[in-house]
């Protein structure tokens, strides 16, 4: 049986942050958009009846999943859920959760799929994240994990010229800025293996990720080389974003009738209701206000 961590690592929050606007709608990234959405079309096709959204952020992606009966979406920022909610609407297809990933407030293998994109990189422990994912998730459901590559082009040749300290080739994690972390994809693999987790597939993305190509080249040209490279072995793992499907393998526990959400303090179990509720394993409430589950134990205000 998988248990919750007693403590965690310090957590990147975006409440009250424009992100949505500033870095996706006012920026000058269609083509980082676009070419994750080629790999979410190649890689997490399957659909299903539960899928976990995690650091959902805006709900930007949240419409490219297909075939999914129901998504939960969850961020530690109750700002981007809000934002989220604005653009997805109030219906039973969505449940939008405020939650520490490291402190997942849901019954053990209640989800037959689940992704992170664009969040590994501001985990600090990425195996106790991902112990954290493979808890929830019931046995041979399939994650799609996104996480920044330190071994791209870029950064070898950097530090080949001497102008980065941090070597691209070592294991280990980079905190390059606060709290935002590249990664070693073999490091990766291999604590998505100790996690609980099987590879299927890696695609590499993001090839033309400058603001020269941007500039000068038709965006749908890039789009369409970026998606011709993505599958190729010589080049993708060399790229400043990795995309992974992972098979969640061994025995999971199953969720008992009725329950959905876990108390991510005294791990008791509750129901999926849309109202605050006590917990009756410790007593502390967690709250349900504007169509937003509050889950975090220390909610900023």
């Amino acid at each position: 049986m998988t248990t919750k961590p007693d403590t965690t690592p310090p957590v990147c929050s975006y409440e009250g942050s424009d992100y949505q606007s500033r870095f996706w709608d006012g920026a000058n990234r269609r083509y980082e958009d676009a070419v994750e959405t080629v790999a979410i079309d190649r890689l997490f096709t399957q659909g299903g009846h539960l899928m976990l959204e995690l650091g959902a952020g805006a709900g930007r992606l949240t419409q490219r999943y297909k075939g999914w009966e129901r998504i939960v979406l969850l961020d530690y920022s109750r700002t981007q859920l809000q934002q989220a909610r604005e653009r997805l609407g109030d219906s039973d297809n969505y449940l939008y959760v405020a939650a520490d990933i490291y402190k997942l407030p849901f019954v053990s293998g209640l989800f037959d799929g689940a992704t992170m994109i664009r969040t590994l990189h501001h985990m600090a422990d990425a195996s106790q994240t991902l112990q954290s994912v493979r808890r929830v998730m019931t046995e041979d459901s399939l994650f799609l994990l996104e996480f920044a590559n330190k071994r791209n082009l870029k950064s070898i040749f950097r530090w080949l010229i001497r102008r980065q300290a941090w070597n691209p080739f070592s294991p280990e994690q980079v905190e390059f800025v606060q709290l935002n972390y590249n990664f070693h994809p073999k490091t990766i693999l291999e604590t998505l293996r100790q996690s609980g987790f099987e590879n299927e597939r890696s695609l590499g993305l993001s090839f033309f990720r400058s603001d020269w190509f941007k500039n000068h080249i038709a965006h749908e040209r890039l789009v369409k080389w970026d998606a011709r490279l993505q599958d190729q072995k010589l080049v993708n793992g060399y790229t400043p974003s990795m995309f992974t499907l992972n098979r969640a393998v061994g025995a999971t526990e199953k969720p008992v009738d009725g329950s959905f959400f876990s108390c991510p303090i005294c791990s008791h179990a509750l129901p999926e209701l849309k109202m605050t509720q006590i917990c009756p394993g410790c007593g502390h409430e967690w709250q349900y206000d504007q169509g937003i589950y509050e889950f975090r134990i220390n909610p900023e205000k």
